[in-house]
């Protein structure tokens, strides 16, 4: 019988959480994060620098002999909770998590070695050159093609359309179809040939852009036989450890609104000693608290190498996503008229939970998946 991982939180996730939740209140409070919204500016670099670079955070999946941290999924699922809940204007997850899972599950080479110790130390942001919206199972991208010039150089040509941090990488991981066969590719983000447009999203704190690439040089890094699995490594990873950037969201969203039914008073009395409402805020506390062991669940399962981790990693997105929605959307309710506001950090929480819901696959989308993981009768 396969022992049950501890869902709790070891003291160096306390620790960690504890850093980083300081850090974030200090540096990144829902104030600043508001008025980056409408620029031309929308990730954080100083706070990049702070989290990646200072903490050593964009490495912790990263093997301590290519300069990163060597931690596991538990360590990564916290960090992605404390920025989900300051609703963090950085590109961690695409870089730390996608892009990094990708390199760390391919094969060791001159260009993937000399790619991850800057990954490690924050110096490069790096990004997976797929749709946001991939999710796990799906099949190898067939919109990048590559080819071999006289000299053996590899070109690619081709786009990929809502690209998370598509504007701001440093380093491209692109799966790409050379003789129709499946590969890997590392791209460095300033080679000729490349173009880039940020796109219009809900959520503005977490950028998607389509790139495009029109005979760019590019450095293999995975064969055929190694890029579907290292490709298939990093979407069940990305998806497992979304769920805990949509548990951090459902967190906030709860403690913004208990806060809020304490302090608001009508007719005499606060808000929150009405039962209507008492009975709202408790069943989201029961659902956050059923999301917390799934989504923890998940990431323990990717730090053990389980088998199970395809199915945790579609549980925690078929739960957690629909849980971190509800629970940004009773923010935005219970806070009644100052809820609806831009001058209330309400709607930063619902784009957020929304946009996650399309990450790495839907809730509808996971919960099909799983019929097929666990062997059910399709309808």
């Amino acid at each position: 019988m396969t022992d049950i991982p501890s869902l709790l939180y070891t003291d160096v996730e306390d620790d960690l959480r504890a850093t980083l939740r300081g850090l974030l209140a200090d540096r990144c409070p829902w104030s600043d994060v508001l008025a980056r919204v409408d620029t031309d500016e929308p990730y954080d670099e100083s706070l990049w620098k702070s989290v990646a670079e200072d903490l050593g955070l964009a490495g912790l999946l990263i093997p301590e002999s290519l300069g990163g941290a060597g931690a596991t999924a538990r360590e990564a699922a916290v960090t992605l909770e404390e920025l989900a809940r300051a609703v963090a204007p950085i590109p961690y997850y695409p870089s730390a998590i996608l892009a990094t899972t990708a390199l760390t599950a391919s094969p060791a080479s001159e260009a993937r070695d000399n790619a991850l110790p800057a990954l490690a130390a924050g110096t490069a942001i790096a990004t997976l050159t797929i749709p946001a919206t991939t999710a796990p199972g799906a099949e190898f991208p067939a919109s990048i093609t590559g080819s071999l010039d006289a000299n053996g150089q590899l070109h690619l040509t081709g786009a990929a359309t809502t690209v998370l941090a598509a504007d701001r990488a440093d380093l491209l991981v692109v799966p790409v179809l050379i003789d129709g066969e499946p590969h890997l590719a590392l791209v460095d983000a300033t080679a000729p040939g490349l173009t880039r447009t940020r796109a219009t999203t809900l959520d503005a704190t977490r950028p998607v852009g389509t790139i495009t690439l029109d005979g760019v040089p590019a450095t293999a890094i995975a064969d055929p036989t190694q890029a579907p699995a290292a490709l298939a490594h990093a979407l069940v990873t990305g998806a497992a450890l979304l769920a805990s950037e949509q548990l951090g969201v459902a967190e906030r969203s709860l403690e913004e609104t208990v806060t809020y039914l304490k302090t608001r008073h009508q007719f005499g009395r606060p808000i929150g000693s009405y039962q209507a409402l008492r009975h709202r805020a408790a069943d989201l506390w029961a659902d956050i608290a059923a999301a917390r062991a799934t989504a923890r669940y998940a990431a323990a399962a990717l730090a053990e190498g389980s088998d199970d981790a395809p199915i945790a990693a579609s549980l925690a997105q078929a739960y957690c996503s629909d849980v971190a929605v509800h629970a940004a959307e009773e923010c935005v309710q219970m806070h009644g008229g100052i809820g609806f506001t831009w001058e209330h950090p309400a709607h930063l929480y619902l784009k957020r939970a929304m946009s996650l819901s399309l990450l790495q696959g839907t809730p509808t989308h996971h919960r099909a998946a799983l019929g097929g993981l666990v062997n059910l009768p399709s309808a």
